[in-house]
């Protein structure tokens, strides 16, 4: 597929900080990209730069096949951009809000009244189309300000943040959302603090620390670098750990991790389920209880963990 952003060996510095260090980027269209790091990684710099908002300093960016630099009136009429905060005008109802945009994009009266329309169904606001925004919910502030930046049907979406503050039901609805722009062939860079939003969305992450890309793949293949399955078993009675230790001693493939106080033994997963079904005998055999036994695959935390050396308290915000 062709790539609708790319960057290369892109740079900025702000007074002597260099916040971005020859970053590239190549994302497919219709696809989603998540933008991950830790505060100052230069995630904010990166969409700062490929929405035009920044000047870069080295390098290139090309988006739906303009120079960012160069051509960056061609460029801002291809993309939407959703902050992490709505950008809404509070005292309009949804329906005008809509219609305003498609006003201001050229669409003509009838034109974007249709288009209202046709968003309002789809995000589920058809309800509350004529309700001052100001009595919207955060969920249905959050959706209308996706459903703005759809009226004019972009070739690339950032999302800043999108389902920040959101509660499970409406960032489920949200995420269902974003997934339904890229089915439909929208490019989509979204930048996350939640990792198990980028591990939903994302067909491809990057990870940026200190202005530089450290990693690039698949959730998958990124998880696949931190290392293979683990069998989580917790102990009914933590101080029969070392009996436990001794009778999955000629299961193990590598020495399993223990925290002696909890009673929890994690164990590398060599042979997948016969592994499994061997630990599962073998502690039977011990006559030893067992309150947990469960198969832990590694998540994105530990990716982040792994690669950047940042607690879960300094993950990607």
């Amino acid at each position: 597929m062709d790539a609708v952003v790319e960057t290369h060996q892109l740079r900025k510095r702000y007074r002597g900080h260099e916040a971005l260090r020859g970053v590239d980027l190549t994302v497919p269209a219709g696809t989603v990209l998540g933008l991950l790091g830790h505060n100052g990684a230069g995630k904010t710099t990166t969409v700062g730069i490929l929405t035009t908002l920044l000047r870069p300093d080295g390098g290139f960016a090309r988006v739906a096949g303009f120079d960012v630099a160069r051509q960056p009136h061609e460029v801002r009429s291809r993309i939407a951009v959703a902050g992490q905060y709505a950008a809404l005008d509070t005292r309009l109802t949804g329906r005008e809000n809509l219609v305003l945009l498609g006003k201001l994009w050229h669409l003509g009266a009838r034109k974007s009244r249709q288009r209202a329309e046709e968003l309002l169904q789809r995000f589920d606001l058809g309800q509350a189309a004529n309700r001052m925004v100001e009595t919207y919910s955060g969920g249905m502030r959050r959706r209308l300000d996706l459903a703005c930046c759809l009226v004019t049907r972009p070739a690339v979406l950032f999302l800043d943040e999108p389902s920040a503050g959101l509660d499970p039901s409406s960032r489920q609805l949200l995420w269902d959302e974003v997934r339904e722009q890229a089915r439909d062939g929208i490019t989509v860079v979204l930048t996350t603090q939640y990792l198990e939003e980028a591990d939903e969305l994302a067909d491809r992450i990057v990870v940026l620390d200190s202005g530089a890309v450290i990693a690039e793949g698949t959730p998958e293949e990124l998880k696949s670098k931190v290392g293979g399955e683990w069998l989580g078993i917790s102990l009914e009675i933590p101080a029969q750990v070392p009996a436990a230790l001794a009778a999955l001693a000629h299961i193990a493939a590598d020495n399993p991790e223990v925290d002696r106080d909890g009673g929890r033994i994690s164990l590398p997963l060599a042979d997948g389920m016969a592994t499994i079904a061997a630990a599962a005998a073998a502690l039977d055999r011990a006559g030893l209880a067992v309150t947990e036994f469960a198969v832990r695959r590694p998540s994105l935390d530990d990716v982040f963990l792994t690669l950047t050396g940042k607690s879960k308290s300094e993950r990607p915000a």
